[in-house]
């Protein structure tokens, strides 16, 4: 019987194992057997065609080639918040342009300032009153904060991530509730959308957990994937969007019935005029029950958790 030598010493992958001699097209074809080979490589080398598919951004992106860029919207993301278990989100909406008290203060002192020394000017006295409007509207910044807050508390705390804060990464009430959960040491959620124009994610969002889709529709899908409820503060077309859209889903049973909590009644009750609505006879009163409304952080959190213990749906 032969012997066996045994060793220690770790086997090497034939792939890292040095050549003595390099393979015939490790190197280009020489100058001195062909003087235009040089110049007709370099074309080769340039062309697209020998790009990478994976690589090639032109490829990518023709039209008939959309249906493997949703997918991989989708997929990287998906990935991503399935490697962080992420299981459930609170999705919060709102304006860009509600900022924080200070900051909105601030604006309304300098247009004032700089309407002293032009009292006429009318458009002035415009953008004047809307910064007092902003600045009236700049409390909610602190209830989405707070409301960041009790979602990145809840479960077993911070650590948690049952159910956690998901918003569409910019400025105003999403950054709010994104930072009440980073407040807390909590992992919170930011989806936001590549733009023609640059803008950049709060700094509040976990960075792992930051992502920018190409497009609307696999955004949207990612917000009410894991959703459990949606809370829509004051906001603009963005945020009738993402709102219109859920209720009517809703409406038409094509995703389960969440809690939707509009915050602040005296606003909502101006921009969405619903008993109009159903007066009208263009939307059924039973839809009036596809959402309600709230004003502090801790009542939109408590009916959160009233609803799913009344319809027996476990956030945790």
């Amino acid at each position: 019987m032969a012997n066996h030598v045994k060793t220690d010493a770790p086997a090497l992958k034939p792939s890292t194992i040095p050549r003595s001699e390099p393979l015939p097209w490790e190197l280009p074809k020489p100058a001195e057997e062909d003087p235009e080979a040089p110049q007709r490589l370099k074309k080769i080398l340039a062309s697209p065609s020998y790009r990478p598919a994976d690589h090639d951004l032109e490829f990518l992106y023709q039209d008939d080639l959309r249906f493997f860029r949703l997918q991989v919207d989708f997929l990287k993301a998906e990935r991503l918040l399935q490697e962080n278990q992420i299981k459930h989100t609170i999705v919060v909406f709102g304006g860009t342009r509600i900022k924080e008290p200070g900051g909105a203060k601030r604006k309304v002192e300098a247009l004032r300032a700089v309407l002293e020394n032009r009292p006429d000017d009318v458009d002035l006295q415009k953008k004047l009153a809307i910064a007092e409007r902003i600045y009236a509207k700049s409390g909610f910044y602190n209830v989405a904060r707070e409301f960041g807050r009790l979602v990145g508390e809840s479960g077993e705390g911070p650590s948690d991530c049952s159910c956690v804060i998901m918003t569409g990464g910019g400025p105003g009430m999403m950054e709010a509730a994104n930072r009440g959960a980073f407040d807390v040491g909590a992992k919170t959620v930011g989806l936001n959308i590549h733009l023609p124009y640059e803008q950049y994610p709060n700094p509040y969002i976990t960075p792992d957990l930051c992502f920018q889709f190409h497009y609307f529709a696999i955004r949207k899908l990612h917000f009410l994937l894991r959703a459990k409820a949606l809370v829509v503060f004051p906001g603009g077309y963005g945020t009738f969007d993402e709102l219109f859209e859920t209720l009517t889903l809703m409406q038409t049973r094509k995703i389960q019935q969440v809690p939707v909590i509009l915050v602040s009644e005296a606003y909502w009750r101006q921009a969405f005029n619903i008993d109009f609505l159903i007066d009208e006879g263009v939307v059924d009163p039973e839809d009036r029950q596809l959402f309600w409304y709230a004003e502090t952080a801790e009542e939109i959190w408590q009916s959160i958790l009233d609803w799913h213990k009344v319809n027996g749906i476990p956030l945790f």
